[in-house]
């Protein structure tokens, strides 16, 4: 008799349901358990190979630093070449004409005659290359003299009082006759003596007529003789030199120096301080004559500067700019660059001009209206 024993009920379904979900799973359950744990171990140090490098990077990190905006600087090298300074500029003024001639030793004033800074009234322990001026203190100072470009009007003669007219004493003319003429007597005989006879007369001289006076002339009475005579109560005008100089505008100057003479400043000769002394008072005339004919008046302390460009052959290329002061015309305006422009070109410049100048140079001209 055989005994045939059944399998628990849903027992080959599970097996059937776990070999399908992983095929190389053991049927054995010792086994099965065995493959579970390996393959759970490799799974896990995956894992973790993967994730830990970055979660490790991310803790240890430096946070990142807020970004600064941009700046711009820049450091200059000292060059191993050793520079040569510039020269100083030069700067035209405008000097004495009636202060001697005299080299100065240093200065970098031009102008149209060599000059050493001098005045009546010295400024002790000072030196500066101009005199001491009284002036304003908004502008730099290139005049030291004030004077007339035009000739002047001769004074009307002041009447002079009856008694004070001129004292003439009486005078006598000096007696003066022609050169008596002189007679020669002579033989017949070419070897006799020969005399001659001249007529001795006074006073001769060489004149054709006679003239009737005195043997002695007029005497002198005293020095004051045909002098004449001063009256205090009446003055005659106190005679002044005209400086044949443009009207100067002077600026304020406290330092001066200890130099004592005529007024002067310091200045060196040189053909561009000759050019533009005489550019200046072709300027100076010409804005006069402007001001004349088309009757302009401005109110007294205004001013014009107007800046250009000059080129080597004495043309105006062009007007930079018109710098005007408070309550200036129109007119006044137009007045100034006309007075600059209307006489153009002033001349061609110098080779020593433009070998310091070059082809062209900026000036700069103010007009003040007084």
């Amino acid at each position: 008799m055989s005994q045939n024993l059944a399998p628990p009920p849903g027992g080959p379904a599970k097996v059937r349901s776990r070999r399908g979900f992983a095929p190389w799973l053991s049927e054995d359950p010792e086994k099965r358990s065995v493959q579970v744990g390996v393959a759970g171990t490799v799974l896990i140090h995956l894992l973790l190979l993967l994730f830990m490098p970055g979660y490790f990077a991310a803790k240890h990190a430096t946070p990142p630093r807020p970004r600064a905006a941009r700046k711009f600087n820049i450091q200059i090298v000292p060059s191993p070449v050793k520079l040569v300074p510039a020269k100083p500029r030069m700067k035209y003024v405008e000097a004495n004409p009636n202060a001697p001639e005299s080299i100065p030793d240093h200065t970098n004033n031009v102008s149209d005659r060599n000059q050493r800074v001098a005045q009546e009234k010295p400024n002790p322990n000072r030196h500066s290359d101009m005199p001491t001026t009284q002036g304003r203190k908004d502008i730099q100072a290139v005049q030291i003299v004030d004077g007339r470009l035009t000739k002047p009007e001769e004074a009307a003669p002041v009447p002079i009082p009856a008694q004070a007219r001129l004292a003439k004493a009486p005078t006598q003319r000096k007696e003066q006759n022609p050169r008596a003429g002189i007679d020669k007597t002579q033989g017949t005989d070419a070897k006799g003596f020969a005399s001659n006879i001249g007529k001795r007369v006074n006073n001769q001289a060489n004149v054709p007529e006679p003239i009737t006076g005195g043997a002695q002339g007029p005497l002198v009475g005293s020095f004051s003789t045909g002098m004449p005579q001063i009256d205090p109560r009446h003055p005659q005008p106190r005679r002044t030199l005209e400086l044949h100089v443009r009207p100067a505008v002077f600026a304020e100057n406290k330092f001066g120096t200890e130099n004592v003479g005529v007024t002067a400043l310091d200045s060196r000769w040189s053909n561009y301080g000759v050019y533009m002394k005489r550019m200046s008072e072709i300027v100076q005339t010409e804005w006069d004559r402007i001001l004349a004919e088309g009757a302009i008046n401005q109110s007294g302390g205004s001013s014009v500067s107007v800046r250009f460009i000059m080129n080597s052959k004495g043309e105006i290329a062009r007007i930079l700019g018109v710098e005007v002061s408070d309550g200036i015309s129109d007119e006044a305006k137009a007045a100034c660059v006309s007075g600059i422009t209307n006489r153009a070109p002033y001349g061609a410049w110098t080779e020593d001009m433009i070998s310091v100048l070059g082809d062209q140079q900026e000036l700069t001209f103010t007009f003040f209206y007084q």
